[in-house]
């Protein structure tokens, strides 16, 4: 994908002197002078409203418009080995450079827990809230390969939350990667995505890289390979094209009690038509992915929740899902 940077100075960020950087030495206070994405997407009417929003965020947290935002779609694993899809939610961050060492961290999921920390590649890491630990970690491992020495503004939002039952660490992660990449990137260049995913596999390596390759490499409509090294192979899956729909399934309520009450709702689906049903990550969770005909989609849902109102609990949510693409800029 090529893209193009605008021009400009943008309004003024806070400068914080937070002293020299460890890695390329000195470099200037203040923020990098950068322009909007073009055209303006915080205040574009025909942009999708959760990109409009991480621009607008960044802008009203920071002071300053971003150099770029990415989306990046939540993933998920098939129920056959070795096979990963993206879904059709994404992750958004919208990032601008800054020269003095300083990362200034926030988020709409988090809105008293924004910071400012120094950027410090090596070494401890300074404290910060917990949700900003892991987006600062992957800021430090970007500065010492060469991107963001001089310091990030970054704004990340979910279309999700956690209660939805996919994954949600992997796509930030990589809208991270992409944004921080993308504006120390030469412009007209896509950023490394191969390199990047190398570096959040060894940044980060709690995560799961299948999903990442997924962030990074799916295809609409397509599954992912992943044992295939970087000869990257597609096969396809695409539901609707076959007459079944794809919905994850999330159950509320006790967490003690999340396995069983899951089981008990696949049962209930699979008396009601549906096909099969597996865990969208590698560790189990709160949802499960549900592979069913079209035409028996509002049969399943009224089964399940029939049987957890008669037992008194919440009923579980259904999300639909859409075989989506890879990560990309959004312009």
């Amino acid at each position: 994908m090529t893209r193009a940077r605008s021009g400009g100075a943008a309004p003024g960020g806070r400068a914080a002197p937070v002293g020299p950087v460890p890695v390329g030495g000195p470099v200037p206070l203040g923020p990098a002078p950068v322009g909007p994405v073009p055209p303006d997407l915080a205040r574009r009417a025909t942009a999708d409203p959760l990109f409009r929003l991480v621009a607008y965020a960044l802008e009203a947290a920071h002071g300053r418009p971003p150099a770029a935002v990415w989306s990046a779609p939540y993933a998920f694993h098939l129920g056959s080995p070795g096979l990963v899809a993206a879904a059709g939610w994404p992750v958004a961050a919208a990032a601008a450079p800054r020269t003095d060492g300083l990362v200034r961290l926030s988020s709409l999921g988090h809105p008293a827990d924004s910071c400012d920390l120094p950027l410090t590649p090596d070494g401890s890491a300074p404290a910060a809230p917990a949700w900003a630990v892991r987006p600062y970690a992957l800021l430090r491992a970007l500065a010492r390969a060469g991107y963001g020495r001089g310091g990030t503004d970054l704004h990340l939002q979910g279309s999700l939350t956690e209660a939805a039952g996919l994954a949600t660490a992997e796509p930030a992660d990589c809208a991270t990667a992409l944004a921080v990449a993308d504006v120390h990137t030469p412009a007209d260049t896509d950023p490394d995505r191969e390199g990047l995913a190398r570096l959040l596999a060894r940044a980060l390596p709690d995560g799961d890289d299948a999903l990442r390759r997924a962030v990074l490499f799916a295809r609409a409509g397509r599954a992912l390979l992943t044992d295939t090294g970087e000869e990257r192979r597609h096969v396809g899956f695409d539901p609707p094209a076959s007459g079944t729909r794809l919905v994850l399934l999330a159950v509320r309520g006790d967490p003690a009690d999340r396995a069983a009450e899951l089981a008990r709702a696949v049962s209930c689906a699979r008396r009601a038509g549906a096909l099969s049903a597996w865990p969208p990550g590698r560790r189990p969770g709160r949802g499960v992915l549900v592979l069913l005909p079209a035409s028996r989609l509002t049969a399943v849902r009224a089964v399940v929740a029939v049987d957890f109102r008669g037992r008194g609990r919440p009923v579980p949510r259904f999300l639909n899902i859409a075989v989506a693409g890879a990560a990309r800029r959004e312009e």
